[in-house]
């Protein structure tokens, strides 16, 4: 008897969190996917430098995938894209502005002439397998963003991406409220949409509010400007430029992801500039200061991004003089307003005058916005996605409040399988998902055992014990020698170490005369009686390494 087809959700990232947005639609024998984000590390992740979806399921249906469709153009929906493709090279979807920004991290990694790129815009249906896949136009912080409605044979899913709803757009462009208004008319199984900020109540200002705000800032500011914004708000960049260009500015680009998303949108069009008005960043110091604007990164206080590093005076380029004004033309992301905090008082001791709050309003609707869109589609089924699981839970009850059925909303967490038979929802079996740490050039290969040895050697360092016994006797030929990094500075710890020294020539003297020979025998007690003893000592417990060698 043939196996009954099924449709099934399940969300490979973007649940009960921010950032690495991933979602694999499944029927039968096809898989279509719905972007592949990354998030920036947490700060128990040490030495982490990205963190994007586990993909094991996909790996393992590899042959049953037919395509991934982006969104819109941010990190977390594009960021992992290149690691992803890497191991699962399918045809890729997204608009033109989009596909821009992902053709330069395809570059990077070497897969431009591997990966089948496929623009689409409001007029696409593209078949793929048993899904037939629809784009529609919505509003948020980076042109070119939308949400896809997918046709499938159980009914049809509205996949809505960031979204809000801005009545007077930078770009002109509004958001296909018409066609979602259709999508509703015709009935919708299930409406998959973001909860970012569903915690918030009324509606999200337009865009075009900040771009007064930045321009009332440079019509009164008489010294230089420097404004620290997301690299990928387009808008917010272009409503910088036109202000610059009202009031006789120049504008010098900083930081790397800035230029190359400035320079994509302009070789696209998304991004109109004279070109008279942007200056190499060698010639700052050549205009005079009231006559000048400097774009940079590092609104969120990155270690490394360039307004962090003007800040701590080491870029090589910008120095920050009393009288400068900087703003910072964006929100706190979560987890990073100890840094922005941070960065804002050292400017400030710079003497610059800081302008932080007030220049930012959100790509994503607010609860009436959540709501519109609810009473648009009028889903049979409801599926919260992209945000922390509160704000999943608020969502949820936003959709009771519009007329959804309780039992009809689902809120999925990482690996869950949502399946729909007959138009009928459950859960079935859960599937292998998380995430994935990258360090450097090694994708998965940091786990939490690397990561508790990394917390571990940064909270009370290491001590290595180096000693050197005969073959034949097992007599100590050498050593011990104890190499202590991060745990006692050694100078002031000779005494210590010495008697550290002498336990652990008396542990291994012990165990020889009871004929203990075995390395792993030999490795255990000696790090068990020195860690007690070094805890008596210091109330600390730092990492021992034994190293037992023989000649």
């Amino acid at each position: 008897m043939a196996k009954r087809k099924k449709l099934s959700i399940i969300p490979l990232g973007g649940v009960g969190e921010i950032g690495k947005n991933m979602t694999a639609y499944c029927y039968g024998n096809d898989i279509i996917v719905v972007d592949a984000g990354l998030k920036f590390p947490e700060e128990e992740m040490l030495g982490i430098d990205i963190v994007i979806p586990d993909i094991s399921y996909l790996l393992e249906n590899k042959d049953k995938v037919r395509g991934i469709f982006l969104t819109h153009g941010h990190e977390d929906h594009i960021g992992g894209l290149p690691y992803v493709l890497k191991s699962l090279n399918v045809p890729v979807y997204g608009t033109k502005l989009t596909l821009g920004l992902v053709s330069g991290k395809l570059k990077e990694h070497g897969l431009s002439d591997t990966v089948q790129l496929n623009e689409i815009d409001s007029k696409s249906r593209i078949q793929v397998g048993s899904f037939t896949v629809s784009f529609f136009y919505v509003n948020h912080s980076i042109p070119d963003s939308g949400g896809f409605a997918i046709n499938t044979p159980e009914g049809l899913v509205v996949h809505t991406g960031d979204f809000k709803v801005d009545h007077t757009p930078v770009d002109g462009r509004h958001a296909d409220l018409n066609k979602l208004a259709e999508y509703g008319d015709k009935g919708v199984l299930a409406l998959v949409a973001d909860s970012t900020n569903a915690e918030r109540p009324g509606f999200t200002p337009s865009e075009r509010s900040v771009g007064k705000t930045i321009d009332d800032i440079v019509a009164k500011t008489d010294g230089r400007l420097i404004l620290a914004t997301f690299a990928s708000n387009i808008h917010r960049l272009q409503q910088v430029i036109l202000s610059a260009e009202k009031y006789g500015r120049k504008v010098a680009v900083i930081g790397r992801s800035m230029v190359n998303n400035i320079q994509t949108a302009i070789d696209l069009g998304y991004l109109e500039i004279e070109p008279s008005t942007l200056i190499d960043p060698d010639d700052i110091n050549k205009v005079p200061a009231e006559k000048l604007i400097i774009l940079s990164t590092g609104s969120q206080g990155e270690p490394m991004s360039a307004l962090t590093r003007m800040a701590r005076n080491a870029h090589r380029k910008v120095e920050i003089y009393p009288g400068d004004t900087v703003v910072l033309a964006s929100s706190p992301i979560p987890g990073n307003e100890l840094s922005i905090s941070r960065t804002i008082d050292q400017l400030f001791r710079i003497g610059a005058n800081v302008i932080y709050q007030g220049v930012h309003v959100s790509g994503h609707g607010s609860q009436e916005e959540l709501k519109l869109m609810l009473n648009l589609v009028r889903p049979q089924y409801f599926v919260p996605v992209h945000g922390e699981f509160r704000m999943q839970r608020r969502h949820a009850m936003l959709a009771e409040e519009t007329g959804v059925e309780p039992e009809n909303v689902f809120i999925l967490d990482l690996g869950d399988v949502l399946e729909f038979e007959n138009k009928e929802a459950h859960l079935g079996a859960k599937i292998s998902a998380g995430m994935v740490m990258i360090d450097g050039l090694g994708v998965g290969d940091v786990g939490n055992i690397v990561l508790r040895d990394r917390k571990l050697l940064s909270q009370d360092g290491i001590l290595v014990v180096v000693v050197t016994l005969g073959k034949t006797t097992g007599a100590i030929l050498s050593g011990p020698d104890i190499i202590s990094r991060g745990f006692v500075y050694v100078r002031e710890s000779e005494a210590l170490l010495e008697e550290a020294s002498k336990l652990v020539e008396n542990t291994l003297g012990k165990l020889v005369a009871e004929n203990v020979s075995e390395w792993s025998s030999l490795k255990t007690a000696v790090r068990d009686t020195l860690g007690r003893f070094l805890y008596e000592q210091t109330r600390r417990r730092p990492m021992i390494l034994p190293i037992i060698m023989e000649v």
